[in-house]
């Protein structure tokens, strides 16, 4: 009877497990990308992303973010745009929407390495499913949109903001995150405590400005 039992409550519970993955199946690609503040360089060790499936892709994202560094001191990192891009990155193939996101990077305007976990609401997710129409001024024409580009912003501190943005559509600002200092440094303690070297513009740029914490 027990065995009987079990087995019904088995079989409920693969058939909720399905309905769960079809109900929650995305039939957008999304992407996943990176920015910094003007000069405040980041170079991303590794992005993994945990799928609603709990599917763990990692290394979605790694390299360096997207920032300008202006040569003439002319640049303005405190604070953030107001619809910033996605930033630099690429698609993450087959994953079904984020549930969460680790990110391990290098701030090399301080220099300190840092880690964070972000959790991805399920009010964000809901944004994402949600076709919008929009006027494209890229092509003139009206198309329906989704937001599905994530975009993460970096700066000094540990400071992490995520937004969710599409083509022709502005960005939404969905989280915000505090991350904290990786105790094994850069690399996972493989580099000998060194991290990748600045350059010489945003170098020039801090020495005589110095850091805007507290504007992200």
């Amino acid at each position: 009877m027990s065995n009987c039992v079990t087995g019904l409550l088995l079989g409920l519970l693969l058939v909720a497990s399905t309905q769960s993955f079809a109900q929650s199946s995305y039939d957008e690609t999304w992407s996943l990308g990176f920015g910094a503040p003007d000069y405040m360089e980041v170079w991303i060790e590794t992005a993994d992303v945990v799928d609603i499936r709990e599917r763990v892709f990692r290394r979605a994202g790694s390299g360096i973010a997207s920032v300008l560094t202006p040569s003439d001191n002319k640049g303005k990192p405190a604070g953030w745009p107001k619809s910033p891009g996605r930033g630099a990155g690429r698609d993450v193939i087959g994953a079904d929407l984020p549930r969460l996101i680790y990110v391990r990077w290098q701030s090399l305007a301080e220099p300190q390495t840092y880690e964070a976990y972000i959790v991805i609401p399920e009010s964000a997710r809901a944004i994402m499913r949600k076709p919008e129409k929009t006027f494209c001024k890229a092509d003139g024409k009206w198309i329906t949109d989704y937001r599905a580009n994530i975009g993460i912003g970096l700066a000094p501190g540990g400071i992490a903001k995520v937004w969710l943005g599409g083509p022709c559509l502005k960005s939404v600002e969905i989280a915000r995150v505090l991350g904290t200092i990786n105790p094994k440094g850069p690399y996972e303690g493989k580099s000998g405590g060194k991290h990748r070297p600045l350059s010489e513009a945003s170098k020039a740029y801090i020495e005589k400005f110095g850091i805007p914490y507290g504007s992200w």
